[in-house]
């Protein structure tokens, strides 16, 4: 093995090459490269404080990269593996072009065991051993393709990643955790979860990144501190044990991680303390999104439990920095990896799909059944309730969205009953008739139906709304404790808003919104409500419910969600200057 530092390299510099069957020269973002028939790879050992570059020239020098971590992360391991066979290849073909394919398979098969968790291993080896027979100059470009595949993998991925945590947090630059290290060190290019944070970056939407050290061989600390720095990334170091203080104290908006397998239920394996970031994010109701290939699925494991954990040696925690803290004969558990279940994660996002792993079963498919856009409903309404709940519109278990279905039948897919919205999925909505409100169907111990689902029959039944969204947004939730009436219908009178055009209304000058009585039995609220549409030639697509919130609805979900954005911010003007105008009848 050469050991080579990058300003003296004459084989590894900044620049970038095209890649060809016998030469791949990295660019200054990549960490792994073929050059000169040697598997060239940063030690990420030695950094942040050296830039130093390994040439490994055999099989034994390779398997010792990964297992010592100066080649780490998933993806980078596994195409570090795939590099690994074709230089085995090489190495066992002779001049006259004759190769020892046993040697080969052999290598290979200790390639693929030199870290067991990463599944990613195992699959590059797998993908370019298949070549062999071709020659070991089809093993190559096999394990260059790989690389080239894994560049548009890492872009795909996280710009789909980006774009859900932005549907989930929309309104805000995003103050963002991560744990260990899914960058360019990781994988060929961009990265999964950081390359997802860079995105955002790009964007416009990061405040800071708080960044896990990631104990005990400080990954965070170490190498991903160093890429963001290098990108100009706002970031703070932050001790593994200190996440879940921050938050409780809300300096945390999303959690991004990676994934080092992942099994069919969507559990996941990765880097130790992931398990508890997790339980602390669903705790305090901010999303866990995990972002990984499609290749870190094993669809060969029902779930996390028949995943092998690789324990480690235990002087990685009996030392620090070669200097020992720990008692002499001082037993140690070094877990590399632990296993988040499905439930707690919010989304997995790959290069080709984002599941939202169901709670207590298999990746999310809508109560409704197969059908592709039941679960598109599904998954839109769950991702809205989590982002009204993070702007303190739907706190606690309150408030419950639905939307019609497309197809034969009157069907509408609801929230379910008692759940909290921070953490809301798309197996807890429920399917309902759209007319009555009664379940179409429930599995054994799944959610039941929202008590306001009633209600939203009622506008369903009286209406053209193919969405409805009842939420406690703060000053519409005050102006109808202040409007209503325990026992009668009110009116809540708007004139002269500019925010009316929202409404979709024939007159945009002026409207009333009624103001129902909070009914102890919720189907005498939804009778009322009937009523009113039924009475009510043109009524405005919006009412309020006395110390009970608002209700909006819209041709579809994200007409409805304007609508109560323009009911809410002429709430807000209204309160500001003082309360309804006596002088100006309700309309």
């Amino acid at each position: 093995m050469t050991t080579r530092s990058a300003p003296t390299d004459p084989g590894v510099g900044p620049e970038a090459s095209t890649a060809t069957d016998t030469e791949h020269r990295p660019g200054a973002a990549a960490s792994l490269a073929w050059v000169d028939g040697a598997v060239v790879v940063i030690d990420q050992r030695a950094l942040p404080h050296e830039i130093r570059w390994l040439h490994l020239r055999t099989v034994d020098e390779l398997i010792d990269a990964i297992r010592s971590l100066a080649v780490r992360g998933a993806p980078a391991i596994g195409l570090a593996g795939a590099l690994g066979v074709a230089l085995s290849a090489r190495l066992h073909t002779t001049d006259e072009g004759t190769t020892d394919l046993a040697a080969v398979r052999a290598d290979a098969e200790r390639i693929a065991a030199a870290r067991p968790t990463a599944v990613n291993l195992a699959w590059a080896v797998s993908r370019v051993v298949e070549r062999l027979p071709n020659g070991p100059d089809a093993v190559l470009h096999a394990a260059l393709e790989a690389i080239g595949d894994d560049i548009a993998t890492n872009r795909t991925a996280a710009v789909s990643a980006a774009d859900l945590v932005t549907s989930l947090l929309p309104d805000r630059p995003l103050r963002v955790l991560t744990h260990c290290n899914t960058g360019r060190l990781a994988t060929a290019a961009v990265g999964t979860a950081l390359g997802t944070i860079l995105e955002l970056a790009d964007r416009g939407r990061i405040a800071e990144v708080l960044v896990d050290e990631t104990r005990p061989l400080l990954q965070g600390a170490r190498l991903t501190a160093w890429e963001l720095q290098e990108a100009g990334v706002a970031y703070r170091l932050c001790p593994d044990s200190a996440a879940a203080a921050a938050m409780s104290r809300g300096m945390v908006d999303c959690v991004l991680v990676g994934a080092d397998r992942i099994a069919v239920n969507g559990d996941t394996a990765n880097k130790i303390g992931t398990y508890a970031l997790a339980v602390a994010a669903a705790r305090h109701g901010v999303p866990f999104v995990v972002v990984a290939p499609e290749s870190s699925w094993d669809p060969e494991l029902p779930d996390g439990s028949g995943i092998v954990v690789e324990e480690r040696g235990a002087e990685e925690v009996t030392t620090l920095a070669g200097v020992k803290v720990a008692p002499a004969g001082a037993r140690v558990f070094n877990p590399a990896f632990d296993i988040t279940p499905h439930e707690l994660i919010t989304a997995l996002v790959t290069e080709e799909r984002v599941v939202r792993p169901a709670r207590g079963g298999a990746a999310a498919e809508a109560p409704g059944g197969s059908d592709a856009a039941d679960t598109r409903a599904a998954e839109a309404l769950a991702d809205h309730c989590r982002v009204l709940y993070r702007r303190g519109w739907m706190p606690g278990t309150s408030g419950n969205l639905s939307v019609r279905l497309p197809g034969p039948g009157s069907r509408a897919l609801i929230t379910g009953s008692g759940l909290g919205k921070g953490a809301l999925g798309p197996s807890d909505t429920v399917l309902v008739d759209a007319d009555t409100g009664r379940a179409v169907r429930t599995a054994g111990g799944g959610p039941r139906p929202s008590a306001e689902t009633s209600i939203h029959a009622a506008v369903y039944r009286c209406s053209d709304a193919q969405a409805v969204v009842h939420v406690h947004s703060p000053y519409a939730t005050a102006l109808a404790r202040r409007v209503g009436a325990r026992d009668r219908l009110t009116r809540l009178p708007l004139w002269d808003f500019e925010l009316l055009k929202g409404l979709g209304l024939a007159d945009a000058t002026h409207t009333s919104l009624p103001v129902f009585p909070n009914w102890p039995d919720v189907p005498r609220i939804a009778d009322d409500v009937a009523a009113h549409l039924a009475d009510c030639p043109e009524p405005p697509p919006a009412l309020l419910i006395a110390d009970h919130g608002v209700t909006v609805w819209g041709r579809d979900l994200e007409e409805a969600l304007n609508r109560l954005e323009c009911v809410e911010a002429m709430c807000h003007l209204l309160l500001l200057d003082g309360g309804p105008d006596p002088a100006r009848p309700a309309a």
